[in-house]
């Protein structure tokens, strides 16, 4: 009764799932795990990159085709005519950069997704889990083009996998610690320092419910002696 009553901590993850589950849950804070805003702010850049990647190759392109389209005609002048120029290449950057800008970041959700995703399960990190997040990308985006195109994207994602999980194992080696190693142990402390609250809150009641009943029984024995 006096556990439920002061809520005892809930015990730490023990089971892959129970570790999955927590990164998709809000703390007392109601903020994320790192891990999963990590997920999110690397799709954004990968957006971003993307977006940069197709469009600016296209801006100029396309710049350049009008340009040189464009000698017959007439434009009002020197300014007309490079605005012209600029709006075309504008209407490629937008088209070209949003084509490649949603393939490279939901490439790189799926493959963080995955990839946090068994490292969280396995409760490690390893260039194996980067491995296999980047076969299983690659075959996803592939695997419309039949079996020799989910082949090649096992391929194709395996080989970006092992580099980009060999350069994230690397920068985890300067910090000294992985994102599950530092979620491991802030989790494990957290418990044990809300464990120790909660065993000093116990102890404090046990000891007023010993003092409220040597009060009350006080009383009844001077009324017994009197008799």
């Amino acid at each position: 009764g006096a556990q439920a009553a002061f809520g005892r901590p809930a015990p730490l993850p023990q089971t892959g799932w129970e570790r999955l589950r927590e990164l998709w849950r809000r703390d007392e804070e109601q903020q994320f795990p790192e891990e999963t805003v990590n997920i999110a702010k690397s799709a954004f850049t990968a957006g971003v990159v993307g977006w940069l990647y197709g469009g600016l190759p296209a801006f100029v392109s396309a710049r350049k085709a009008f340009i040189e389209s464009s000698h017959g005609e007439i434009f009002q002048n020197r300014a007309d005519a490079v605005q012209s120029a600029h709006r075309a290449g504008l209407r490629s950057f937008i088209r070209y950069g949003w084509r490649w800008s949603w393939r490279v970041a939901a490439f790189a959700t799926v493959f963080n997704v995955v990839s946090t995703g068994l490292s969280a399960y396995r409760d490690k990190t390893t260039i194996s889990n980067f491995a296999a997040a980047g076969a299983f990308t690659g075959a996803l985006f592939r695997m419309h083009l039949g079996l020799q195109g989910l082949a090649g994207g096992v391929v194709f994602g395996t080989a970006f996998g092992v580099p980009a999980g060999g350069l994230l194992m690397a920068m985890y080696g300067l910090a000294g610690e992985t994102l599950q190693e530092k979620r491991s142990r802030e989790r494990r402390e957290l418990y044990e320092q809300r464990l120790a609250e909660w065993q000093s809150r116990l102890s404090m009641t046990e000891i007023l419910g010993q003092t409220e009943s040597s009060a009350q029984g006080r009383p009844e024995t001077e009324r017994a002696t009197e008799l």
